[in-house]
């Protein structure tokens, strides 16, 4: 009995690590004169998931850890 209870825990453990695959990623958008970048939107290419920069250009996402893309978009700049 104690060996399936453990077999389970580990399991289970293992299902919780599969699970949690989401990581945050931060930065700091700047023009080419290094001036922030405000109010511009950030999105997981390929869904739904984005946020949009601070005044300040500072961003903040929580990403599938399978992620590969950011599309960045904003009046005045190529994607």
């Amino acid at each position: 009995m104690r060996k399936i209870i453990m077999t389970l825990l580990v399991a289970f453990g293992f299902v919780l690590v599969a699970t949690a695959q989401n990581r945050t990623i931060s930065g700091s958008l700047k023009d080419e004169k290094g001036s922030p970048v405000a109010n511009v939107s950030i999105i997981v290419k390929g869904t739904n998931s984005g946020t949009s920069s601070d005044p300040n250009g500072k961003f903040s996402l929580s990403i599938p850890s399978t992620a590969k893309t950011l599309v960045v978009t904003g009046i005045g700049y190529a994607s």
